[in-house]
């Protein structure tokens, strides 16, 4: 069950009434690491709550937060649905490019299909901070290259930073 807030005629939140509780502040992984999560591909609310429970589950990461759901348009491809967008942290003692394809198995696991740029989506994970790193490849930028600019990084990322 969700809280339903309208920010404005664009964007609306939900928060979950379930309570949420982190296993243990005190982790044995290694980084701390801040997740992007979106997807506008059938029950996306259902999905992210099964995506959580999966990470909570899986030993080489750990769960320590999530935020409210920000639904908000979509930009690039704009002839599609709004996208969920939400943000969690994670720790885990992976390396960020193992990270990255850890996270792209997890996409692949709750049926993401990659086929152009801002394409809809049934799960998208993207990497906004590792720890302190930077990282600068061509197949990975940390920090996320636009996370500033971008309401449904922004206003998630507010929510966990409360």
């Amino acid at each position: 069950m969700y809280i339903r807030r309208k920010l404005n005629e664009r964007l609306t939140t939900f928060k979950n009434l379930r309570s949420f509780k982190a296993r243990s502040p005190k982790s044995s992984h290694r980084y701390s690491v801040t997740v992007g999560i979106g997807g506008n591909v059938g029950d996306v609310l259902r999905r992210f709550d099964r995506l959580c429970t999966y990470l909570r589950r899986d030993k080489r990461v750990e769960l320590l937060q999530k935020s409210l759901i920000l639904k908000n348009p979509p930009f690039g491809f704009t002839r599609q649905d709004d996208f969920f967008n939400s943000i969690i942290v994670l720790k885990t003692s992976m390396q960020p490019m193992i990270f990255l394809d850890y996270l792209m198995r997890v996409e692949k696991k709750f049926a993401r299909k990659r086929s152009f740029a801002n394409a809809p989506r049934t799960l998208d994970l993207d990497i906004i901070f590792f720890d302190k790193r930077v990282v600068a490849t061509q197949k990975l930028q940390i920090p996320h290259a636009e996370w500033f600019k971008r309401e449904s990084v922004l206003i998630p990322l507010a929510d966990i930073k409360r």
